[in-house]
């Protein structure tokens, strides 16, 4: 997705003043008074979805209230990390840059992947780069698939499939990298006495597109209502870098470019935005199709993997499963 999402449909057209004074008024109340704490953690990817939870931060508390980490590793983009910085220097908030490759080394993140990969890619080493992509449900595949792609280290490209296997073991150890940057976050979160600031939209909140217990986890979420077009929108109001508004959408997980409609979606993040809505407000296959420049057959498409992901992803939006309720003490004798 680059610079011409923020040409946001009618439909999901927001009033920006207007939400941004109602987020960031949510954002005080939930640091200051309810959580009890000073300010706000976020980890900086140099994305849209973080670069505008952080602003919106710095807008509701003032920059001195607002942390950013920068966490890159071995497969990290070189232009997150510039990214990063750039909007940090713009917002005039502390950093800290923590590398957290030897976490994952010492972890087998990388040494657990590979071993995956070679088992159905048995020359994987040294040199080759890698990522997961979904077939395309709305271009008439009947399932979205993953597929694994290498990159051999003279450039020779291929696509194979994956056993369920091999492909739940490249997932898991992936894995590792969002689960390590929360600990760092929750860490700097815990000496300063802040909240962490999650950094999901609708589309991702929604779907299931976060890792449980990894960036899944957070205190507040000021963007989980907006759908992925609204984010944008609110970063043109804010004043984000033009750069980081006109970047495409990146997992920046795997080794080789990938963008989150290939490793996840499977469909145009703002055709995803205008599925969503509609299958949210009961809007016919046809009816939304006509608004999207799709064909029925796959706005129904989108519609089923919408369900689909619900279900499967259901169990990361749940609370731990107790064989008993536990009462909650929510007032102690002679406090506030």
């Amino acid at each position: 997705m680059t610079a011409t999402a923020l040409q946001t449909h009618s439909l999901l057209r927001l009033d920006a003043a207007a939400e941004v004074q109602r987020i960031t008024t949510a954002v005080r109340e939930q640091v200051l008074n309810q959580s009890r704490r000073r300010g706000v953690v976020v980890g900086l990817s140099g994305g849209i979805d973080s670069t505008v939870t952080a602003a919106l931060c710095v807008k509701a508390l003032g920059p001195a209230r607002v942390f950013g980490i920068f966490m890159p590793e071995a497969d990290s983009s070189d232009e997150s990390l510039r990214l990063g910085r750039l909007l940090a220097e713009s917002l005039g908030i502390r950093t800290a840059l923590e590398d957290i490759r030897p976490v994952l080394e010492g972890a087998g993140c990388y040494r657990r992947r590979d071993e995956a990969i070679r088992a159905v890619v048995p020359e994987y080493g040294d040199g080759w780069k890698c990522k997961l992509v979904l077939a395309d449900v709305a271009s008439g595949a009947k399932y979205a698939i993953s597929s694994l792609v290498v990159q051999s280290p003279s450039g020779d490209t291929r696509r194979v499939r994956l056993t369920a296997d091999s492909y739940l073991q490249i997932v898991a150890a992936t894995n590792f990298k969002q689960r390590t940057r929360k600990m760092l976050e929750y860490y700097h979160a815990d000496r300063l006495n802040f909240v962490v600031a999650g950094t999901p939209n609708r589309l991702e909140y929604d779907q299931g597109f976060f890792v449980k217990n990894g960036d899944g986890a957070a205190d507040i979420k000021p963007i989980a209502h907006l759908y992925k077009t609204q984010v944008y929108q609110l970063g043109e109001y804010l004043g984000v870098p033009g750069e980081i508004l006109s970047r495409p959408s990146t997992t920046d997980t795997f080794s080789l470019p990938q963008s989150q409609e290939e490793f996840y979606f499977a469909v145009s993040l703002d055709k995803m935005d205008l599925c969503l809505y509609g299958k949210n407000h009961g809007m016919a296959a046809a009816e939304l199709a006509a608004i999207a420049g799709m064909e029925a057959r796959q706005v129904q498409a989108v519609y089923d993997s919408i369900d689909a992901k619900r279900r499967a992803t259901q169990y990361l939006q749940n609370a731990p499963l107790l064989v008993d309720a536990v009462a909650e003490i929510r007032h102690y004798p002679g406090g506030n």
